[in-house]
Formats: structure tokens, sequence, C-alpha cells
């Protein structure tokens, strides 16, 4: 992306690619965001299963926070990277480091080697995920972006769902080891079909890369996290590192802030902070991510350990978490597209998060399944309400210029809160879990390793099991008391929230249920802007733009398949220079037959010439094509009319992104399959 005040002259053009070859490439990226994003939630129910084979329990958490630490820091690196070697390479390298990470971590033999694989495993993750994001925006025609965009925003939030139960299967019937190891031939077939299929594009202007704010993000972030998770286990809280590394992480933060405001082109921008809705937004995205991630990595302990069920049946269990969280994500995206209203539900949801946790941290080894599936249900419906709509506030409240940092930086910091909710659980826990197991192993002669081992613990007589349960039980329950207050600021905070109108393409976005995830997303405009448009074209109906509209609009007097040959002419010329009818054909897939009809009857109008196989645009042509596309930019501007545009930075931003966008519209004016049903 290019700075801010600067406008963007469009990327080198896509190759023209079939319905086929699309398809195959959408499947590829597909197996990357869901490798990506699995991984994120896999390993909780082996969690268990993981310290009673490596020890180390005290580190447990930071199997999870040090993938979620990792994969932010590669989300701010990897849209960059793809501008600046090509989003292909940066798709398959990212898929490279998250094998080495994923064998690694399966062939670890003590925690700190697990831990460090897991932080190779989010770099991985980070790139596939934004690079995939970015892919559709290269290789899906704008008519038909929306429904894929929301597709793979759709896979992001189905690995909440199946990821812990999958972790299950693998830790009861072959090893926990194979969380990782499944990994590596997916990710193979995925890097090989990339190379075979993604064609290699380009960005037109080099991006600036603020390598020293994410830097220090990076740092700031390490180290605030090892000081909570080192506080009162490693180290008493008041030593010197402890106190040290609260103060390196504030210098880091305070460093961080001092270069945004000079960056040329900032990781995110100070100037956002100056809007209530980002700022509140961003909060409450922590606050979400938090609570989401803490209480889905802990809550398969307890139901092992407490509930003495298998891992395969504490995934299962922690499916109404899931249910409540899609419910509600749906019903008030709906609402919200409808109604354009969204403050109300930020409200609602940390409220009944709050009340989730409170009543999660009131279960106890003699609390039925039905209560204990309420409790969990709860707590999702609470997120769902919460999380769904913070995006879209964002995206319709910043200028053009901001949308891509803002939305962007939404994310990050629901990331950066799901590290901290893992860690912090993580650190109350293990404070907790000390004390209480060793007065039950004194109590009861238990070894301390059959302790840890939920199998193990499943065997032992009543009598000796129940106090270590109890141990258990106890310390878990003060985990999710001690994160109710932080819901309850979540729900003071959401109060302050100011409610904008929404535009016309906020709504199509919040009625998008695949976008609700907090899937790390590009923080380039461009591709923002593109996707409001493209889910505009996806929520109309057929016959409410109809191309033949835009050549009335346009005064024209081509025909539509006139202008899809004007304009498949013009885009071949931009791409390779020159073009046949053959060529045309062969790249939608269409016998020769069908199209030669087309450009017969546009050479008769005057509007092509023929040297020999080769077609180019006559002056009336190019003159009949820039009318259609001037149609469509109108069109455009009518259905973008609400967004505010003050700054002459934004006006000019917008004007460009604008003519690209209509470019696009028209190369894709017309189907094959539709001249192929007139012929």
């Amino acid at each position: 992306m290019t700075g801010a005040g600067a406008v963007a002259p469009a990327p080198s053009a896509p190759q023209a690619l079939s319905k086929a070859r699309i398809n195959v490439i959408f499947l590829t990226v597909v197996l990357g965001m869901l490798m990506a994003a699995l991984d994120s939630t896999i390993v909780a129910t082996a969690l268990p299963t993981i310290v009673a084979d490596l020890g180390g329990a005290g580190h447990m958490a930071w199997v999870v926070t040090s993938y979620l630490v990792a994969e932010a820091i590669a989300t701010a690196l990897a849209g960059k990277f793809g501008d600046l070697f090509g989003r292909k390479l940066i798709f398959q390298l990212s898929g490279f480091i998250f094998i080495c990470g994923s064998m690694v971590a399966g062939l670890a033999n003590g925690m700190t080697l697990l831990i460090a694989a897991r932080a190779v495993q989010g770099l991985g993750a980070g790139g596939l995920m934004v690079t995939a994001m970015a892919l559709i925006a290269d290789v899906i025609p704008l008519r038909e972006r929306g429904k894929y965009q929301g597709g793979l925003g759709a896979v992001f939030g189905v690995t909440t769902v199946i990821g812990p139960t999958l972790g299950g299967l693998f830790t009861d019937h072959l090893s926990w080891r194979w969380c990782f190891y499944v990994n590596v031939p997916i990710a193979v077939i995925m890097i090989l079909v990339a190379a075979r299929t993604i064609p290699v594009v380009r960005n037109a202007v080099k991006p600036i890369v603020d390598y020293l704010g994410i830097a220090l993000i990076a740092i700031g972030v390490t180290c605030l996290i090892l000081g909570l998770e080192w506080g009162g286990q490693e180290y008493a809280w008041g030593s010197a590192v402890i106190l040290g590394l609260f103060a390196a992480a504030l210098v880091a933060f305070a460093g961080f802030v001092a270069v945004e405001f000079r960056a040329e082109d900032p990781m995110l921008p100070m100037h956002l902070f100056r809007s209530n809705v980002f700022t509140v937004c961003s909060i409450l995205s922590f606050i979400v991510g938090f609570a989401m991630l803490g209480a889905m990595t802990y809550l398969p302990a307890f139901l092992q350990y407490v509930m003495g069920v298998s891992a395969t049946a504490s995934g299962i269990r922690t499916l109404p978490l899931v249910v409540g969280l899609f419910a509600t994500s749906i019903t008030s995206g709906v609402v919200v597209g409808r109604t354009g209203r969204y403050k109300l539900f930020p409200i609602a949801g940390t409220a009944i998060m709050a009340l989730g946790l409170y009543l999660m941290s009131t279960m106890n080894a003699s609390t039925s399944v039905w209560a204990q599936s309420l409790y969990m249900l709860v707590l999702g419906l609470g997120i769902g309400l919460a999380m769904q709509v913070l995006t879209i506030a964002v995206q319709n409240s910043v200028p053009y210029s901001d949308l891509g940092t803002a939305t962007s930086g939404v994310t990050f910091f629901r990331t950066i809160g799901s590290a901290f909710g893992t860690t912090v659980f993580g650190t109350l826990y293990t404070n907790q879990i000390g004390p209480n197991l060793g007065a039950a192993l004194v109590q009861t002669k238990v070894p301390p390793d059959t302790a840890q081992n939920p199998e193990l613990l499943r065997r032992l007589p009543a009598e000796q099991a129940g106090p270590i349960i109890d141990a258990y039980a106890t310390s878990i329950d003060y985990v999710f008391r001690w994160v109710v207050p932080v819901a309850v600021l979540g729900f003071v905070i959401a109060w302050f929230l100011k409610e904008v109108p929404l535009r016309d393409s906020a709504r199509a976005d919040a009625s998008n249920v695949g976008d609700g995830f907090a899937v790390p997303d590009s923080s380039d405009r461009a591709v923002q802007l593109e996707r409001s448009v493209a889910k505009i074209l996806r929520k109309l109906r057929d016959n409410a733009v109809p191309d033949s509209g835009i050549l009335a609009a346009a005064g024209s007097s081509l025909s539509r398949d006139e202008a899809w040959a004007l304009g498949q002419v013009r885009f071949f010329h931009r791409l390779r220079g020159s073009v046949t009818a053959a060529d045309i054909a062969r790249t939608h897939f269409v016998p020769p037959e069908v199209v030669d009809p087309v450009f017969a009857k546009a050479e008769r109008d005057g509007l092509v010439l023929r040297d020999g196989d080769r077609l180019t645009l006559t002056g009336k042509g190019t003159r009949e094509i820039d009318r259609v596309r001037t149609a469509w930019r109108g069109w455009l501007e009518n259905q973008l009319d609400d967004w505010d545009l003050d700054a002459p930075q934004d006006r000019a931003l917008l004007d460009q992104a604008l003519d690209n966008i209509a470019t696009k519209l028209l190369d894709e004016a017309d189907r094959p399959d539709a001249l192929a049903s007139r012929a």
C-alpha cells in the first residue's frame, strides 16, 4: 500500500482465468486458510495430554499464545511482502514455514521446543491468512467475489467448531502429535497446486514497510506477555526480571507510538484513535478475543480433569459455546444489515459474556451436563453479539484513506486480545493449581504424574481422585471468576460507542456472517473498497444492475455482446499487447464458433479491425467502450454516494479506486455462457 496521500495506480492486470482454474485456486486458498485457522483451536483439547507427556504445566498457555503472537506479527508483514515480492510467492513461502513448524511441533520432546515450533507455525499461519484474502481479490472477478470472500470467512468460523473436536479425535485415537503432523501432507499439496495454478500478480507501486513500528509492537507485546506468564511462577512479581519485562514493554509501546506518528506509512496510524468508533471497537475487539480464546483453551481442561471425559468428548461438549456464537453472529448481522443500528449489540453482548463467565465459575464435578451446556451457550451468545458488528462499525466510520489500516487494526487487536486472554487465564490457573494440587497430593499420596494425566486420573478410586478433581475445579473456577470484571469493563466501554448511520456498503458487509470472525485481513484500502462493491453487487438481484441499463446510461449503441467483445479486446491488449478471437474463446473454455459471430458483428459496425487473426479496437470502438466505462463509474458513485469525503486526498484516492473498479466491471461485462446461449 502506498502512503496515505498517494494515489495508487491499478496493479498489473491479472491473467484471464477460466472458471475451472478459479475454482481450483479458491480450493487451494481455502486449504491454506483452513490449516492456519484450525491450528489456533485444535490444540485446546490436546493440552492436558501434552502436559502429561511433556510436563511443563505452568507453560501450557504458551502453546496457544506463542502461535497467536507470531500470527499477529506475520499478518502485519505478509501483506506488505506480498506487494513487494508477489502474493503467490509469499503464500507458498508461508506454507513452507507452516510445514517446518508443524514437523518440529509433532517431533517436540519438551515444552520449550513445542512452544518455539508453535511460534514458527504462527508466522506461517499469519502469512497464509492474509495472502489468502488478497489472492481472492487478485483472481476472482469482482461480480463473483462477494460469495467467495464470504465463504473464506465462513471457513475461519467453521474451524472454531471442528478444531477442538478434531484435536480430541487425534489425541484419543492416534496421538496429540497428529494435531501437527496432519498439516504436512495438506500443505505440500497446497504449495504444489499453487505453483501450477495461481498467477503472478505484482503491485504497480512498491509499498513502504513500517519495520521499526512492527518490531516495537512485537517486542512490547512479547515482554508484557512474558511478564504476565512468569510473574508469580518463575519469578516473584516484584523481582527485577518481571519489573524489567514490564518496563521494557512500556518503553517499546511508547517507542511504537512515537514511531507511528513519524512513519511515512504507519502500521497503525495514531490519528485513528481520534475516532470514538475506532477506539471503542478496538478495545471491545481485544476484550472479545480475550474472553473467547481464553475460555476455549481452558474449558477442555475442566471437562477432562473435573468431569472425567475423553479429549474427543471434551471437544464435543464445548459445542454449545460455538452454537451460541454462530447463532447471535448471524442474527446480529442480519438485523444490523436491515436496520443500520449496531450499538445495542456490543452492549448486550458484553453483558451476556459477563453472565456466562460468572455462571461457568460456579461449575464443579456435580454440575449437570445440561447446566454446563447452558452456561457455555450463554457465553457463546454474548461473544457472537459483540463480535459481528465491530469491524463493520469501524469500516463505516473511517475515511477512505484509512479503510484498510482501520480494518486490519481491529482484527489485530482481537488477535492480541486472544493471546493476552490465554496468558492471563494461564497465569491465574497456574498460580492456583500449584498450591491446590500440592495439598491434594499430600492428602491422597497420588504421584504427580498420575494427577496431571486425565486418563490415569479417571482410573483412580473415588476417594483418591476426589481431592485432586476438586483442586482442578477450584482452580479453573477461580480463573473464570476473575475474568468476569474484564467483560464488565467491556460492558461499560460499549456504552461510549457512537452510532454512525451505516453506509450501504457497510449494510452489505453486516449481513455476511463470514466476515464476523477474526480473519486477519489485507490492509490495502483498494482491496477493502472492492470487497464492499462486490458485496453490493452480490446483494442486488441480477436484474438490478443490467448491463443493458449501463449501456443505456452511457448513451451507447452497443449491444451487450459487443460491449463484452470490446472489453475483452481492450483487456487482452493491456495484458499481452495483442489478441485473437481464438485466444478469448480458449480462455473462457468455449468453442471459437461461439465468439466469432460477435467479433464479426463488431467488425461490420466499425468497432474492431482484423489484421489477419489479430483484433484491435478502432477509434469508434475505443470511444464507445470509454463511454460504457464512464457509465459504470457513475453507477459506482451512486452506490457509494454515502461516503463522507471532505478531505481532498480521500476524494482523489477514491476516484482512482473507482476508475480501477469500473475497468474491472467493464472487463466482466458479459459472460461467455450467456453468449453461448444466444448463439
